[in-house]
């Protein structure tokens, strides 16, 4: 068995290829659009999965929207998902200057969370060992939730 992908379903296909795409710096590998179903999948990969997803199709997250409008629950039961990143305070600033909130800070220099336009969470995880801790994100609260 071998992981391939995570599937969400979003209600703005370009708000949210501009948080995924722009904002977290991952690469489209594949795009599907299917008129019959009346639906777009869009695969994407993390910069460090780029080959890999184009060649084996994995890992990837499957951004699935349905041309026709729904509204989708946010159940917690879905959980998130996790990326490691090269400096988890770079990052978050970044996401925080481009107006994404970070729900639970890297307080730790370990890990942090957001939400996607879709309010799927999303795990931030330090690349290798943990930063020192470092303000703002040492004294900085939780918002909302993960």
């Amino acid at each position: 068995m071998r992981y391939l992908h995570t599937m969400i379903r979003v209600t703005d296909i370009d708000k949210t290829l501009q948080f995924f795409r722009d904002m977290l710096d991952m690469t489209e590998v594949r795009r599907i659009e299917n008129e019959q179903g009346r639906f777009t999948l869009v695969f994407l990969a993390a910069n460090d999965d780029v080959e890999a997803g184009r060649a084996n199709k994995a890992p990837l997250v499957e951004l699935t929207y349905n041309w026709d409008p729904e509204t989708y629950s946010a159940g917690r039961n879905f959980g998130h998902l996790a990326y490691e990143v090269d400096d988890i305070y770079a990052t978050c600033d970044r996401l925080m200057k481009a107006g994404v909130t970070i729900n639970r800070p890297p307080r730790d220099g370990h890990m942090a969370f957001v939400r996607s336009p879709d309010n799927i969470s999303l795990e931030l995880l330090q690349k290798g060992q943990a930063l020192p801790p470092a303000e703002p994100w040492s004294s900085m609260k939780n918002t909302g939730e993960w």
